[in-house]
């Protein structure tokens, strides 16, 4: 979709955020196979990622700095759990890094926002699932994640982001 005009009423619509979204869970990927680890709080590195996740670290793929921290929606969380069979999705098993409630995340794509008191960070495209959500999900779970996989951000300003933190989209 081509943007809209700067003055149109659907750039007014898609620049409305009446309200600020929440941290709701963080975790980090040390490495590619290894299992997710759960924590209250993570540190953000301007220009590459989360202390201690995988794409932060050398062994990350060159140019991560776009995907420096990738997002889900919580409310996506029980609609991926439905079209996989499963009663509930244990955020982990989506190998992101930041779940957050209550704000649109999609409609943070290519805008910036602040996340707590000092990380910003910009919307850099959707983070489509992979093929190991076959395995984290069962039969159909990469299907299941199509359109509800998150968005990818890359760090403008560093800092600490924490459980609870509020996530507000910035002016343009």
């Amino acid at each position: 979709m081509a943007a809209p005009s700067p003055n149109s009423e659907l750039a007014r619509l898609m620049a409305r955020f009446p309200w600020a979204g929440r941290i709701a869970w963080i975790g980090l990927r040390p490495a590619r196979e290894a299992a997710v680890r759960i924590v209250d709080h993570a540190e953000a590195v301007e220009g590459k990622g989360l202390v201690g996740d995988r794409y932060t670290l050398s062994t990350g793929r060159p140019g991560s700095g776009k995907r420096g921290i990738t997002l889900v929606q919580a409310e996506h969380l029980p609609a991926i759990a439905a079209l996989s069979g499963r009663a509930d999705v244990a955020p982990e098993l989506l190998r992101r890094n930041v779940v957050v409630s209550g704000i649109a995340l999609v409609a943070l794509k290519d805008r910036r926002f602040r996340i707590g008191d000092d990380v910003v960070v910009e919307g850099t495209g959707p983070c489509d699932p992979c093929s190991r959500m076959e395995a984290a999900l069962g039969e159909g779970g990469y299907n299941a994640m199509r359109g509800m996989g998150g968005i990818c951000a890359r760090i403008v300003h560093g800092g600490v982001l924490r459980v609870g933190d509020r996530v507000m989209a910035l002016d343009s």
